[in-house]
Protein backbone atom coordinates (compact mmCIF):
# COMPACT_ATOMS: atom_id res chain seq x y z
CA UNK A 1 0.00 0.00 0.00
CA UNK A 2 0.79 3.74 -0.20
CA UNK A 3 1.76 5.80 2.63
CA UNK A 4 -1.74 7.42 1.82
CA UNK A 5 -3.96 4.76 3.53
CA UNK A 6 -4.98 7.19 6.72
CA UNK A 7 -8.44 8.36 6.63
CA UNK A 8 -7.80 12.49 5.89
CA UNK A 9 -10.44 14.80 7.85
CA UNK A 10 -12.66 16.71 5.60
CA UNK A 11 -14.44 19.37 7.77
CA UNK A 12 -17.31 21.48 5.59
CA UNK A 13 -16.71 24.72 5.71
CA UNK A 14 -18.84 27.12 8.28
CA UNK A 15 -22.44 28.42 6.56
CA UNK A 16 -21.11 32.36 8.21
CA UNK A 17 -17.74 33.27 9.00
CA UNK A 18 -15.22 36.21 7.96
CA UNK A 19 -14.26 36.35 4.56
CA UNK A 20 -10.42 35.06 5.75
CA UNK A 21 -12.22 32.00 8.27
CA UNK A 22 -14.32 30.88 4.72
CA UNK A 23 -11.88 31.25 2.33
CA UNK A 24 -9.25 29.72 4.39
CA UNK A 25 -11.72 26.77 5.47
CA UNK A 26 -12.77 26.24 1.69
CA UNK A 27 -9.32 25.69 0.38
CA UNK A 28 -8.63 23.30 3.29
CA UNK A 29 -11.78 21.31 2.55
CA UNK A 30 -9.86 20.83 -1.29
CA UNK A 31 -7.13 20.25 0.11
CA UNK A 32 -8.07 17.22 2.31
CA UNK A 33 -10.51 16.57 -0.86
CA UNK A 34 -7.19 15.55 -2.92
CA UNK A 35 -5.88 13.62 -0.10
CA UNK A 36 -8.96 11.87 0.56
CA UNK A 37 -9.00 10.29 -3.36
CA UNK A 38 -5.57 9.16 -3.20
CA UNK A 39 -6.60 7.37 0.08
CA UNK A 40 -5.83 3.68 0.13
CA UNK A 41 -4.48 3.46 -3.41
CA UNK A 42 -1.04 2.11 -3.89
CA UNK A 43 1.85 3.55 -4.98
CA UNK A 44 1.46 2.25 -9.06
CA UNK A 45 -1.94 3.28 -8.93
CA UNK A 46 -1.08 7.05 -7.82
CA UNK A 47 1.32 6.68 -10.61
CA UNK A 48 -1.91 5.65 -13.35
CA UNK A 49 -1.79 7.59 -16.13
CA UNK A 50 -5.55 9.09 -17.37
CA UNK A 51 -5.50 8.71 -21.14
CA UNK A 52 -2.78 9.00 -23.59
CA UNK A 53 -0.88 11.49 -24.63
CA UNK A 54 -1.74 12.52 -21.37
CA UNK A 55 0.66 12.47 -18.02
CA UNK A 56 -1.92 13.40 -15.58
CA UNK A 57 -1.94 11.25 -12.62
CA UNK A 58 -3.43 11.01 -8.99
CA UNK A 59 0.58 11.48 -8.02
CA UNK A 60 1.24 14.32 -10.57
CA UNK A 61 -1.77 16.11 -9.51
CA UNK A 62 0.13 16.11 -5.41
CA UNK A 63 2.93 17.12 -7.02
CA UNK A 64 1.62 19.58 -9.19
CA UNK A 65 -0.79 21.16 -6.18
CA UNK A 66 2.76 21.47 -4.18
CA UNK A 67 4.47 23.51 -6.90
CA UNK A 68 1.49 25.27 -6.63
CA UNK A 69 1.43 26.01 -2.97
CA UNK A 70 5.45 27.11 -2.99
CA UNK A 71 4.75 29.05 -5.87
CA UNK A 72 1.48 31.19 -4.60
CA UNK A 73 2.40 31.30 -0.99
CA UNK A 74 5.95 31.39 -0.89
CA UNK A 75 7.58 32.94 -3.74
CA UNK A 76 4.72 35.46 -4.46
CA UNK A 77 3.28 36.18 -1.03
CA UNK A 78 6.39 36.15 0.98
CA UNK A 79 8.80 36.78 -1.80
CA UNK A 80 11.45 34.16 -1.33
CA UNK A 81 13.02 33.88 -4.19
CA UNK A 82 13.11 29.76 -5.27
CA UNK A 83 14.75 29.00 -8.73
CA UNK A 84 13.67 25.72 -9.81
CA UNK A 85 10.57 23.86 -8.52
CA UNK A 86 10.74 20.69 -6.47
CA UNK A 87 9.94 18.57 -9.27
CA UNK A 88 10.39 21.14 -12.41
CA UNK A 89 13.27 22.80 -14.27
CA UNK A 90 13.81 24.90 -16.92
CA UNK A 91 14.60 22.30 -18.77
CA UNK A 92 12.02 20.04 -17.60
CA UNK A 93 8.63 22.41 -17.39
CA UNK A 94 6.44 19.59 -16.50
CA UNK A 95 8.36 17.47 -14.42
CA UNK A 96 5.71 17.37 -11.43
CA UNK A 97 3.31 15.42 -14.25
CA UNK A 98 5.98 14.09 -16.64
CA UNK A 99 8.27 11.94 -13.91
CA UNK A 100 6.26 9.94 -11.72
CA UNK A 101 6.95 6.79 -12.77
CA UNK A 102 9.89 6.02 -10.38
CA UNK A 103 8.60 8.92 -7.77
CA UNK A 104 8.99 8.47 -4.26
CA UNK A 105 5.69 8.55 -3.14
CA UNK A 106 5.73 8.94 0.07
CA UNK A 107 8.26 11.74 -0.22
CA UNK A 108 5.85 13.62 -2.74
CA UNK A 109 3.16 13.44 -0.22
CA UNK A 110 5.18 14.75 2.39
CA UNK A 111 6.65 17.59 0.18
CA UNK A 112 3.19 18.62 -0.42
CA UNK A 113 2.10 18.74 3.28
CA UNK A 114 5.32 20.81 4.25
CA UNK A 115 4.37 23.41 1.35
CA UNK A 116 0.77 23.13 2.78
CA UNK A 117 2.24 23.66 6.43
CA UNK A 118 4.14 26.67 4.84
CA UNK A 119 1.00 28.08 3.00
CA UNK A 120 -0.43 28.33 6.07
CA UNK A 121 2.31 29.89 8.36
CA UNK A 122 3.10 32.30 5.35
CA UNK A 123 -0.71 33.66 5.06
CA UNK A 124 -1.19 33.35 8.98
CA UNK A 125 -2.95 36.78 10.35
CA UNK A 126 -2.75 38.64 7.52
CA UNK A 127 -5.33 40.77 6.13
CA UNK A 128 -6.60 39.23 2.72
CA UNK A 129 -5.89 42.85 1.76
CA UNK A 130 -2.34 42.08 1.98
CA UNK A 131 -0.73 42.87 -1.21
CA UNK A 132 1.77 40.78 -2.83
CA UNK A 133 3.83 41.29 -6.10
CA UNK A 134 4.65 38.42 -8.65
CA UNK A 135 7.90 38.32 -10.07
CA UNK A 136 8.81 38.55 -13.36
CA UNK A 137 5.29 40.10 -13.86
CA UNK A 138 5.31 42.98 -12.11
CA UNK A 139 1.80 42.62 -11.00
CA UNK A 140 -0.02 43.33 -7.64
CA UNK A 141 -2.00 40.48 -6.21
CA UNK A 142 -4.06 40.44 -2.98
CA UNK A 143 -3.83 37.67 -0.18
CA UNK A 144 -7.70 37.87 -0.88
CA UNK A 145 -6.66 36.53 -4.91
CA UNK A 146 -4.30 33.80 -4.08
CA UNK A 147 -6.55 32.31 -1.57
CA UNK A 148 -9.43 32.37 -4.40
CA UNK A 149 -7.14 31.30 -6.85
CA UNK A 150 -6.13 28.34 -4.76
CA UNK A 151 -9.50 27.52 -3.87
CA UNK A 152 -10.30 27.52 -7.91
CA UNK A 153 -6.54 25.22 -8.60
CA UNK A 154 -7.71 22.85 -6.45
CA UNK A 155 -11.32 22.36 -7.18
CA UNK A 156 -10.59 22.11 -10.65
CA UNK A 157 -7.82 19.41 -9.98
CA UNK A 158 -9.97 17.56 -7.73
CA UNK A 159 -12.76 16.82 -10.55
CA UNK A 160 -9.25 15.47 -12.93
CA UNK A 161 -8.96 13.39 -9.24
CA UNK A 162 -12.95 11.98 -8.85
CA UNK A 163 -12.09 10.58 -12.90
CA UNK A 164 -8.52 9.04 -11.77
CA UNK A 165 -9.90 7.71 -9.01
CA UNK A 166 -12.82 6.56 -10.69
CA UNK A 167 -11.13 4.47 -13.56
CA UNK A 168 -8.92 2.93 -10.68
CA UNK A 169 -11.75 1.20 -7.99
CA UNK A 170 -15.19 3.03 -9.41
CA UNK A 171 -14.80 5.00 -6.04
CA UNK A 172 -16.74 8.02 -7.01
CA UNK A 173 -17.97 10.58 -4.63
CA UNK A 174 -17.48 14.39 -3.83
Amino acid sequence: MSAMTVITPRVDPPMAADETAMLTAWLDFHRSTLALKCEGLTDDQLRLRSVPPSSLSLLGLVRHMAEVERYWFRTVLLGEELTDGLYWTKQDPDGDFDNVDTADVAADFAAWHAEIAAARSASAGLSPDTVAERPRRGQEVTLRWILVHMIEEYARHNGHADFLRELLDGTTGE
